[in-house]
């Protein structure tokens, strides 16, 4: 069955998966991949009465993601067209595009100090990943 990993404990090697509306539990011995078990992960299982017998990540997660937006371009993006949050919305980040228009628009244009400053990190490489996570090329 397909479930996600609803929590995990270090400490005890121990966690929960959730599977529609039921919980399993699982121990470390049951795991089956490289990767350490994290919360969020999407997860295959065996079980037997509420016990995973067996568990594994899901094939998406075991396979690095590849980078796909550049980091030359998010970062020129910022300098140039960083006071309407160009370089956010090229990266995914939709949210902090929209504040970053709104705060240059209610500041008077000192947004563009904000966009300037991300486009310098970016091309530094302190920013260095997009909305999903990917790293940037």
């Amino acid at each position: 069955m397909l479930g996600k990993i609803e929590s995990y404990d270090e400490n005890t090697q121990t966690g929960t998966v959730k599977y529609e509306d039921e919980f399993y539990e699982f121990h470390l011995d049951q795991w089956s991949s490289d990767a350490a078990p994290k919360v969020g992960d999407d997860v295959d299982f065996d079980h037997e009465d509420s016990k995973i017998t067996d568990i594994g990540l899901v094939g998406a997660y075991l396979v690095e993601m590849k980078p796909v937006k550049s980091r030359i371009v998010a970062g020129l993006l910022g300098i140039a067209f960083g006071a309407i949050g160009l370089h956010r919305f090229y990266l995914g980040f939709y949210g902090l595009g929209l504040a970053q228009i709104a705060v240059t628009f209610l500041t008077g244009g000192y947004g563009v100090v904000w966009g300037f400053v991300e486009g310098a990190l970016i091309l530094l490489g302190h920013i260095y990943k997009d909305a999903k996570g990917r790293h940037l090329k």
